[in-house]
């Protein structure tokens, strides 16, 4: 499913036209690059909806957002999932080989820069963008720094600057509307920098309160910041600072608690996960209605409640989620990830494989933040790791990256049930990567066995 065209766009035309016009030069290698909040998704959105563009490619369009991989292959899988294809342990030539018995397609990969920054999978990102060089295809990223190994098409389009001051205006009206004052409404837009981002947060802000209440808080919050300087940053953060101020925030104070939560979860929460999760937070649902009436929070094409990245930085930074919110989260994919584990092959367990498919990220970075736990959170992120391991070898045939940090984090003294879990997994994760011998292996599980019984657990090891 193709994200929808933006319904508010101002002040990128230029940008468009430069987009469009290298369409007509070959094969297009495009990068959209910027600072965080600027617009850079946006304005690939509107590439992907434009006549020229929908006549060119028409069905052969595709839209991927990359902050949901964690490595090359998983990025991999990803982009064979929006083609239809089946996921596998090395899909590089199954995707490639689509592209080339296809029509001319398009692909977006979205917020690539997840990827591409970490130095540890930045040489891989790489090294598959070398690879995708006879597709057309366009990229968004943070930054101002194109990837290597790629002969971008030139010329380069200028990374995203603020709006112009017209634009700004009519893109902070479209949202709070034409009644209020245009010195306010400039004195606001003077705050934001004329980064779209901000303008959007102050006049989701502006609509409902008014633009001298946000003008009135702007003056209370400056204060603290301005031995900072004023920069685009501290301009980004105060935009946010305002919006946690709002009365409908501060009516429901759990609703910054759910936000700070989000902010650890990227692939965002449907409402079922919110109520399931069985967090312990008062009219979550309102809560959940108070960020988005904020903009402080916003609901994708799958309804799933999401924070964006900016914010999700500055929320980690200033308003870290609290420890039993995320032990109440954690709990919940662990339980999903053992009914899966246990019904596997049924009816019931084949119903759940798309859920956790959809919160794979967030599952991986609360098990990252488990593993840094005391027990008993550590111990149950190692289990949940092994779970979470088997439904990667049984739907992705790939490792999970956590497991393997397992091994020099085991609980001591030893925890013999659970040093024989871990262990039984690596048994079985041999087929896939063999690093250990696995009669080795098999060994000292069963010399941990002496420690304890556990039917279940041999009879895992003896499949």
């Amino acid at each position: 499913m193709l994200p929808s065209e933006p319904k508010i766009f101002h002040g990128r035309e230029s940008e468009l036209s430069d987009i469009l016009h290298l369409f007509n030069t070959g094969i297009p290698r495009i990068a959209i690059l910027g600072a965080g909040g600027m617009g850079k998704t946006s304005l690939a959105r509107a590439v992907l909806h434009h006549a020229e563009i929908t006549a060119r490619y028409a069905q052969n369009r595709f839209f991927v957002a990359c902050n949901s991989a964690t490595t090359r292959i998983e990025l991999e899988n990803l982009i064979g999932s929006h083609l239809g294809l089946k996921p596998g342990k090395d899909p590089t030539q199954v995707v490639l080989q689509h592209f080339s018995n296809s029509p001319p397609s398009l692909l977006i990969l979205d917020e690539l820069e997840a990827l591409w920054e970490p130095a540890s999978s930045r040489g891989d990102i790489e090294e598959l963008l070398s690879l995708l060089t006879g597709v057309e295809h366009l990229i968004t990223m943070r930054g101002a720094e194109h990837p290597a190994k790629v002969l971008w098409t030139r010329p380069f389009l200028r990374a995203l600057q603020p709006l112009d001051q017209e634009a700004a205006r009519l893109t902070f009206t479209d949202i709070a509307d034409s009644g209020h004052s245009q010195e306010e409404v400039d004195q606001i837009l003077s705050l934001t920098g004329n980064m779209p981002l901000a303008i959007s947060l102050l006049a989701h802000l502006a609509d409902t309160e008014g633009c001298s209440s946000v003008l009135s808080h702007w003056e209370n919050k400056k204060t603290s910041l301005i031995s900072e300087g004023f920069d685009k940053r501290s301009n980004l953060d105060l935009s946010i600072s305002l919006s946690l101020s709002s009365p409908r925030i501060q009516l429901l104070p759990h609703s910054q608690e759910l936000l700070s939560l989000l902010s650890m979860l990227p692939d965002g929460l449907t409402d079922a996960d919110l109520i399931q999760s069985k967090l312990p937070l008062e009219d979550i649902l309102k809560c959940k209605t108070a960020l988005k009436s904020t903009a402080l929070a916003y609901s994708d094409e799958h309804k799933r409640l999401k924070v964006l990245m900016p914010i999700q930085e500055y929320l980690q930074q200033n308003h870290p989620p609290q420890d039993h919110l995320l032990q109440s989260v954690l709990k919940f994919y662990e339980e999903m990830l053992k009914f899966y584990d246990e019904y596997r092959g049924t009816q019931s367990s084949s119903s759940t494989v798309p859920r956790i498919r959809s919160n794979l990220t967030n599952i991986q970075n609360l098990l990252q933040w488990g593993l840094k736990q005391k027990k008993p959170v550590l111990s149950n992120s190692i289990y949940c790791i092994c779970y979470l391991s088997r439904f990667s070898r049984h739907n992705m045939q790939m490792q999970t990256p956590l497991f393997g940090q397992i091994q020099d984090i085991l609980p001591q003294p030893s925890d013999h049930c659970l040093e024989a879990y871990f262990l039984t997994e690596s048994i079985h994760q041999w087929q896939y990567y063999p690093t250990h011998d696995p009669e080795t292996l098999a060994s000292q599980v069963l010399e941990l066995f002496k420690h304890f019984d556990d039917p279940d657990l041999k009879c895992v090891l003896s499949v």
